[in-house]
């Protein structure tokens, strides 16, 4: 059987393995000049391989559809995907919050083991290759038209078997440009718009808001004080982010935030955008200004047991002033948003620092408020939500119900999930889904 995969990212890659090693004849095509450019950058060029949850776990990290990927996570599973890469020499190790690394922290060691597969099997890799249509005879899918992007030159390439896995629309650069959706919608195809997730936060301009801390401090809006921290990170926080409005937490975790010039990010901020974009009126409430992150700086304290530290500390420096007090308690670019969102004067002497005062600064670091305005743009955003609507697919095998021989994998597919390797796992275990011969598919469906 000949196999035409479009799109070489993870996806991709997999499916064009997994139909090589069941004997077929197999072409990737990818656009760009080079294979898993998307992979190159994840976890920040380390490469998030996949987590180390058990896969029963997987399904609840995925708001976007996760229970359409059951199939899919039993026929290749994370241990499955740590065992193609130990062959290939890779070896692995897991980090905080269950992310898997590779030891090497390189992810071009994780590419090389997928380019190195494709060789042995002797995948057809033509990258240069923009897909421009996908043939289709009485409702079957049947090759692919396509252009070398430098010689301009078109050829047609007939297939038994059409596997789209060309990503969504975050990272453009990469090739991930939106083109799949293009081609799908041209054959039939419903495509939920797609939007940014896994994207930092926006901090809202707004004065005057409904939060005092904000109103009475020289911060007028949570942007300013935003760049005030400007490439400040911060590890082992607890973040809400709250409908004031309603008096709600729509969303918290644990771990890792960023400070930047726009607003936040970082892991918890990432996640947290794609857990809240399901919220009703979200963008609406965010433009009113209705929507707050609050930051827990010390969350292994009460408030107590912050009062007591904080206590202790103005103990040792009874005559300092308060602006010089907070070196032990604070990382230095916090220190003076702190003072401001407390409301004590940072000449003031610590011995004259009143139990009210004291509690607005406890308060302060248990909440530290950023109000937040919108989401980023999805050319910032880790991946898409959106896509190819998953009522339209068959989860069993990936296969399109509308058009015979025509397969999807990976994010091409309206299907998202936090952050932590959950979107790579999703890539590899569609693919290898997708890539599967029509006779193991029946097989195994009968089986079920």
């Amino acid at each position: 059987m000949k196999i035409i995969v479009i799109g070489g990212g993870p996806a991709g890659m997999m499916a064009a393995i997994t139909a090589a090693e069941n004997g077929n004849h197999v072409i990737l095509l990818e656009k760009k000049e080079r294979l898993g450019r998307k992979l190159l950058i994840t976890g920040k060029g380390r490469c998030n391989i996949t987590s180390n949850l058990p896969m029963e776990e997987f399904i609840p990290n995925i708001p976007g559809n996760g229970k359409f990927l059951y199939r899919a996570f039993q026929n290749y599973t994370n241990q499955d995907l740590l065992e193609f890469l130990k062959k290939a020499g890779v070896a692995t190790k897991v980090e905080r919050g269950n992310r898997v690394f590779p030891v090497s922290d390189r992810s071009i060691d994780v590419l090389e083991a997928f380019t190195k597969k494709l060789k042995e099997l002797n995948v057809k890799v033509e990258t240069k290759a923009e897909v421009k249509e996908i043939l289709v005879e009485q409702e079957k899918a049947v090759g692919v038209c396509y252009c070398h992007t430098e010689t301009n030159q078109e050829f047609e390439v007939k297939a038994d078997k059409i596997i789209l896995a060309t990503g969504g629309k975050s990272y453009p650069d990469t090739g991930s440009t939106g083109d799949g959706y293009r081609m799908a919608e041209a054959l039939g195809h419903h495509i939920i718009p797609p939007k940014p997730s896994l994207v930092p936060m926006l901090a809202n301009t707004k004065e005057g808001q409904e939060d005092e801390k904000i109103k009475a401090s020289r911060y007028r809006n949570s942007l300013v004080l935003c760049q005030a921290m400007q490439g400040l990170n911060l590890r082992n926080v607890q973040i809400q982010i709250k409908d004031f409005e309603k008096k709600k937490t729509i969303y918290e975790d644990f771990g890792e935030m960023l400070f930047a010039h726009f607003g936040v990010s970082g892991p918890t901020i990432l996640s947290g955008s794609s857990y809240i974009r399901r919220y009703p009126q979200i963008e609406e409430k965010l433009a009113q200004g209705k929507i707050r992150l609050e930051i827990d700086l010390k969350p292994a304290l009460t408030e107590e047991q912050l009062d007591a530290r904080i206590q202790r500390d103005f103990a040792n420096l009874p005559k300092k002033q308060f602006h010089n007090s907070l070196d032990e308690l604070l990382p230095r670019k916090l220190i003076e948003p702190v003072i401001a969102l407390s409301g004590i004067m940072p000449e003031k002497k610590v011995c004259e620092i009143s139990k009210k005062e004291r509690m607005n600064l406890v308060q302060t670091c248990k909440k530290f408020p950023i109000l937040l305005s919108c989401f980023g743009n999805i050319q910032d955003a880790i991946i898409t939500a959106g896509g190819v609507d998953v009522k339209e697919i068959n989860p069993k095998t990936m296969e399109s119900k509308q058009i015979s021989g025509l397969y999807f994998a990976g994010e091409i597919m309206d299907v998202d999930a936090y952050t932590g390797g959950f979107n790579l796992q999703i890539a590899y275990s569609t693919g290898v889904t997708a890539g599967k011969n029509k006779e193991e598919e029946d097989l195994e469906c009968t089986k079920q």
